[in-house]
């Protein structure tokens, strides 16, 4: 079994836990198995589109990692990007363990197989719905909660008991049998013979090929179970005490039922295996690979913020140019954007959101902005921020830009808590306005102090930069945009002091590390670079060796270091505020969560949404990435101030460490991460290297919690519960509820907090009736201090699908099959024509794809039926074979295949070939067990 699971020892430190396991040792948990099934996925995924295309393939070796099967798929550039994705799908997988520990139908316990194949079926629709509207988040998340049920299906039940070879396919369908099922009054078990539990299901189950889980409680002398049933099993389960005694479980190779651990395992791969490729086929090849994070581009998304009112015209033209330049330079090269996003906005609108992966469409729609309107000083510049946080990437880079102070500073706390929980860069251009005053006259005017200091306060909560310059000066100041759009882009050094002061700041450039770059805003600052080897240069020497270009403009300073490997300082001197930031690009860098102590019955660790709390000891997972033999030697939380609070870090292997705090601050900082890595080529000793988040964080003495794991349905009120405690000072806390799509919403004002208990709010949203299907909204909620001095947030993301009534994927019928084919194939041709249909009560055909064959098809709709697809192939009689994958609009997948060959008389015959569904035919493929057959149909 490969050693070292992701999270292994950091989910759910419990020896009875509830599911595979989770600890280190020889069983394999729900981390492997995800990881695993996902991997293969890819690697599939990315021989098929090489394939198509012509070019060569080049399998990683095994065991696959995250960062050669992205090497294989030819995208390097998205190993970061890739290994987020999993991981998100993970910890949402393990999280099912910790919120829903006790609820049988997420873990097919007590016989609910009924229930459980709800969760998973309809999570399927949300997965495929979202990724239709390439919401890939809440694709993820959703996928990461389905899974768990579907991999303890095969730990929990009897199915590898009752010898079965291929996975359950009907747990991913509504419509089919799930089994065999008993009822509550039929024995299932007799007791283990001391500890061998080997025989224990009763021969009739066995012999009648019944289908059954064990029950499981973990209340002593009140969880029961109906009489003669069988038990979960374990320490933990108060009902594998009763008669009969014992269970079935095979969560681990010490299991009552571990003997059968491997192979229970192996099925929930498999099982795994066959739901990625159902999503797959329901979502395209290139869709599926952005929902694991791998795109053939940057896997950075170009996101702008644009003021639209009249005074912006020429930031409007300089966002056309900068747009142009990067769509121009980038398009085909691995820095070409994964997705292009925009959202305008004035007053009294914003948006709507606009995002494409077409990148001659987005510079179409960019050209197309006009600057109109604008009757006050004040525009709605974090609405747009807000609206673009919530729709973009995590660890995007937004730009904004604006001449105006924001009307909606209300919305302040919820930017920030947006920010913080998707860890993204907002860069700031701030223009002058121009005013005509009562004489007429044409005046330049820029923002108030304070007006400013708001867009300041969120750049260096972000990491990004505010930069302030004339109009005039702005073209020369987005030059930063191009900069920052580096898939491989990472921080060295972040800081900033207000008010400002003398300080000596260091930072480490790896031998990784190229474009080695210095930003720094502020006025009246002076500086000296400090190279490894002593050399030194001040900010007003242009002649020195070590800055190779230097760019001022406005408040903005931008330095082009020459490469130097070693220990760098700068002395930055200013009785101004600054800030500073250090980047460059390396493939190596890392991901981070905050994690807490769960308070469920199994122990163990859970993410946060929220905030950590301040002033006691916190836990963070580290992942380090872009490399397989790369090691944290030490994670720090940097505050503000420079004061450093060291971590001890425990290796979790796969590149994942858990570190351990003793103290989350309250004030803000970012996280440092030092490390060495053993696999450079340019050198023959190890490379040190140092990394910071971008992002700065904060802790808080508020508590908030809040779990929604279910389906918005438009025109239906939805409600959210939330639960809040302070361990500071009580009173009345304000309470903030605001979603990104504007929904009509009702949350109470404040709560009344005693030190030490909870209050408990609700939140309620409706959704319009024309909400699209597969869309999404961030929820956020707030909670506020009387005293203004602490805020703590929690951020949702609510998958907003319809009732899907359609579970029959469309059907092919062929209308004709016509060949002049001979000995010479190459001078010859056959075709095909098929009719495929969704069906009278079906939603339609979304999409006919050329699975196999080398030959050309066309595809055009019935007229006046939109449930019908006409296809017509013609091919080559050198490519006797083809096959069709037929999806209907709400991702029910299926295929079908035609051959032509010439009889063994010298008679040409056709044959016409269904295949097996497209799911069971991978999990057949993947598993290994079979080789597919197919039957001819007359």
């Amino acid at each position: 079994m490969p050693s070292g699971s992701a999270l292994l020892c950091l989910l759910l430190l419990h020896t009875g836990a509830h599911g595979f396991g989770i600890l280190p040792g020889k069983s394999e948990s729900h981390l492997e198995i995800t990881e695993r099934a996902v991997l293969n996925a890819t690697v599939q995924v990315c021989r098929a589109i090489a394939q198509a295309e012509g070019t060569d393939f080049t399998s990683p070796a095994q065991p696959f990692t995250v960062e050669n099967v992205a090497v294989a798929c030819n995208s390097p550039q998205s190993s970061k990007t890739f290994r987020q994705a999993i991981q998100l799908i993970i910890l949402r997988n393990v999280r099912v363990d910790i919120r829903h520990a006790l609820n049988a139908s997420f873990h097919f316990d007590d016989e609910s197989f009924i229930q459980g194949r709800k969760i998973i079926t309809a999570g399927l629709q949300v997965v495929k719905a979202s990724n239709k509207q390439e919401n890939y988040e809440a694709a993820r998340q959703k996928l990461g909660e389905i899974l768990h049920p579907l991999q303890d299906f095969y730990s929990h039940s009897n199915w590898v008991e009752l010898g079965k070879l291929f996975p359950n396919p009907n747990l991913i369908r509504s419509d089919t049998s799930v089994g065999n099922l008993t009822d509550e009054s039929t024995a299932t078990c007799r007791s283990c013979d001391g500890d061998d539990c080997t025989n224990n299901i009763l021969e009739v189950i066995i012999n009648e090929q019944i289908l059954i889980s064990g029950y499981f409680g973990i209340v002593p002398l009140v969880s029961t179970k109906p009489k003669g049933k069988c038990s979960h099993g374990g320490a933990v389960d108060q009902t594998s005490k009763l008669d009969p005694k014992g269970g079935i479980n095979k969560d681990t190779f010490s299991s009552d039922h571990g003997h059968l651990h491997t192979a229970a395992a192996d099925m929930a791969v498999a099982a795994t295996s066959g739901l990625l490729e159902d999503i797959r086929g329901a979502a395209g090849d290139k869709q599926f690979l952005q929902m694991v994070g791998i795109s053939r581009g940057s896997s950075k998304a170009l996101c702008f913020v644009v003021d639209t009112t009249s005074s912006m015209q020429d930031d409007i033209e300089a966002v056309r140019s900068v747009t142009s330049s990067i769509i121009d330079s980038e398009v085909g090269t691995e820095n070409e954007p994964s997705v292009y996003i925009l959202v305008p906005f004035n007053d009294p609108e914003f948006g709507p959101l606009i995002k494409t992966t077409d990148s001659a469409a987005f510079k179409t729609v960019i050209n197309t902005l006009q600057a109109s309107g604008g009757g006050d000083d004040q525009e709605l510049s974090l609405s747009g921020l807000q609206l673009a946080l919530s729709r973009a990437p995590s660890s995007s880079e937004i730009f904004l830009f604006t001449d105006a102070p924001a009307k909606d500073t209300y919305l302040r706390s919820t930017v920030i808590a947006l920010i913080e929980r998707t860890q993204t860069v907002v860069n700031f251009f701030i223009t002058d306005s121009v005013v005509v005053n009562r004489r007429r006259r044409r005046q330049s005017r820029q923002l108030s102090a304070s007006d400013a200091q708001l867009y300041r306060d969120l750049a260096q909560t972000s990491g990004g930069q505010a930069v302030e310059v004339t109009k005039s000066e702005l073209p020369a100041a987005v030059s930063l945009i191009t900069e920052c759009t580096s898939p491989s882009l990472v921080t060295l050094l972040q800081a900033a002091r207000n008010p400002g002061m003398a300080h000596n700041f260091t930072f480490r450039v790896d031998e990784t590390v190229t474009n080695l770059r210095v930003y720094i805003t502020g006025s009246s600052i002076t500086f000296t670079v400090i190279s490894p080897t002593g050399e030194s240069q001040q900010s007003s020497d242009t002649s020195g060796s070590l800055i190779s270009a230097s760019q001022s403009v406005g408040n903005f300073q931008s330095l082009q270091l020459n490469k130097q490997a070693g220990m760098w300082e700068i002395n930055m001197v200013s009785t101004n505020p600054y800030t500073l930031k250090v980047v460059g690009q390396s493939s190596i860098d890392f991901l981070f969560d905050f994690v807490e102590v769960s308070q469920g019955p199994f122990g163990g660790f859970d993410v946060l949404d929220t905030r950590p709390r301040a002033g006691v000891n916190g836990s963070l997972l580290v992942s380090l990435t872009g490399s397989n033999s790369a090691t944290v030697t030490a994670v720090s939380l940097v505050e503000s101030g420079s004061e450093e609070i060291r971590g001890v870090v425990v290796p979790q292997g796969s590149g994942n460490f858990l570190v351990q705090v003793d103290r989350i601050p309250s004030v803000e900082f970012s996280v440092q991460v030092k490390g060495q890595d053993n696999s450079s080529s340019s050198s023959s000793s190890s490379v040190i290297f140092q990394r910071q988040s971008s992002t700065n964080f904060r802790g808080s003495n508020i508590t908030i919690t809040a779990d929604s794991n279910s389906i918005l349905e438009p025109g239906t009120p939805f409600s959210v519960p939330f639960s809040l405690m302070t361990n500071g000072t009580g009173g009345n806390f304000t309470i903030r509820a605001t979603n990104s799509r504007v929904f009509d919403s009702t949350s109470p004002a404040s709560l009344i907090l005693e030190n030490g208990k909870r209050a408990n709010g609700t939140v309620t949203l409706s959704a319009p009736l024309n909400t699209p299907s597969g869309s999404d909204v961030t929820l956020t909620i707030e909670a506020e201090a009387p005293d203004r001095s602490d805020t703590n947030y929690i951020v949702l993301r609510i998958s907003i699908v319809n009732t899907v009534t359609d579970f029959t994927a469309p059907v092919c019928e062929r209308l004709s099959l016509q060949s002049n084919c001979s000995e010479n194939c190459s001078l010859s041709l056959w075709s095909v024509s098929v009719r495929v249909n969704d069906g009278a009560d079906g939603t339609g055909v979304d999409r006919v794809t050329l699975k196999q064959g080398n030959g050309t098809m066309n595809t055009s709709l019935l007229s006046g039926n939109e449930n019908i697809t006409l296809v017509f192939y013609n091919s080559s009689c050198c490519s006797p074979e083809m096959q069709l994958q037929v999806v209907d609009r709400v991702g029910n997948v299926g295929s079908c295949s035609y051959s032509f060959r010439e009889g063994s008389s010298g008679a040409l015959s056709a044959a016409i070939r269904v295949t097996l569904s497209p799911v069971l035919c991978f999990i057949m493929v993947v598993f290994g067990l079979h080789k597919l057959t197919e039957v001819g149909i007359k």
